[in-house]
């Protein structure tokens, strides 16, 4: 057998044991410690049902009708003549962002993937969309994100959490993806079967993508039994990292700059799902998690700056 092949084999073997040894561990926690497990799994469960369901689905099913129906470029018309100027780029990149700044995430990177597929968007465009639109919703943050951590101001905080994405947007258009055409493509997939037909399926494709939440929501918020059951208390900082709703939860008022810089971040769910909206195309997920790392620490900079600007007012 050449060496090649004998290291291949070697390395495909030790992933799957160390797969299968992690999996197998998470299960003898469920079935040793059947209270702690159950938390997390009602937590995940209770979130998805009462924040994502009501927030997301009915975004993710008129979104998917009007790209169906290639409605987007209509919808986009009056905001369009104050975004081209700065971003030089078409209707439908425009729509993207729109929906994924207004409805956030997974809605941006679901509505990229779907833009890209059918056409309507170049690989570029879809590279610099998913590098900054892909955020958490502006309902789930001002409803639920401060409240939570008792912030009195709100546009600091606003600013900070979509004003740097936007920038970053911006300076990404003019660096790193300058090259992109700005003319406008048109969707190469013909719309089929008329308004009720492109109802249906919007309705089965968004139930389908809202299922698929859920279940990460409730697995990754099932991983924090493995650090509550070694450390005997919940891990209250390290849950956001898995799943960001749950995490937040636990982790409440106590430490709000910590909460405010890992929400560009997202979690390890987040990246899951955001995979799990890209994976039938060729965009990167790599190239998305490296973007998510760096518009943590332009957060962090931005109230590093706050802090250093005015003291009186930090984190009020």
């Amino acid at each position: 057998m050449p060496n090649t092949i004998k290291k291949q084999y070697k390395n495909s073997l030790i992933k799957n044991i160390t797969y299968t040894a992690g999996f197998l561990y998470i299960t003898i926690c469920i079935l040793t410690h059947s209270k702690i497990s159950l938390y997390y799994a009602l937590l995940g469960l209770n979130l998805w049902y009462e924040k994502m369901i009501p927030t997301l689905l009915p975004f993710m099913i008129i979104s998917g009708i009007m790209v169906r129906m290639n409605l987007t470029e209509m919808f986009t018309a009056l905001i369009y003549p104050l975004v081209r100027p700065v971003f030089r780029v078409s209707k439908n990149f425009c729509y993207c962002m729109l929906i994924g700044f207004l409805c956030g995430f997974p809605m941006g990177a679901r509505t990229v993937a779907d833009m890209y597929e059918r056409g309507s968007i170049t690989h570029r465009e879809a590279g610099l969309l998913l590098a900054f639109v892909n955020n958490i919703g502006p309902v789930y943050f001002t409803g639920f994100v401060l409240p939570l951590i008792e912030r009195k101001l709100i546009l600091p905080y606003v600013s900070g959490m979509y004003g740097i994405p936007l920038l970053y947007g911006i300076l990404l258009r003019y660096t790193v993806y300058k090259d992109i055409n700005t003319s406008p493509l048109h969707n190469t997939r013909s719309t089929d079967g008329g308004l009720l037909a492109n109802i249906d399926a919007s309705i089965n494709a968004g139930v389908s993508n809202i299922l698929t939440l859920g279940g990460y929501m409730i697995l990754f918020n099932l991983f924090n039994m493995i650090p509550h059951i070694i450390l005997g208390s919940p891990p209250k900082i390290l849950s956001p990292i898995f799943e960001i709703s749950g995490g937040l939860t636990l982790l409440g008022s106590s430490c709000p700059i910590y909460t405010l810089l890992i929400l560009p971040f997202g979690g390890l769910s987040c990246i899951a799902q955001t995979y799990t909206c890209i994976k039938n195309t060729d965009l990167s997920i790599a190239s998305y998690t490296l973007n998510k790392f760096v518009l943590t620490g332009l957060t962090a900079l931005y109230y590093l700056l706050w802090y250093i600007l005015s003291p009186d007012t930090f984190l009020l």
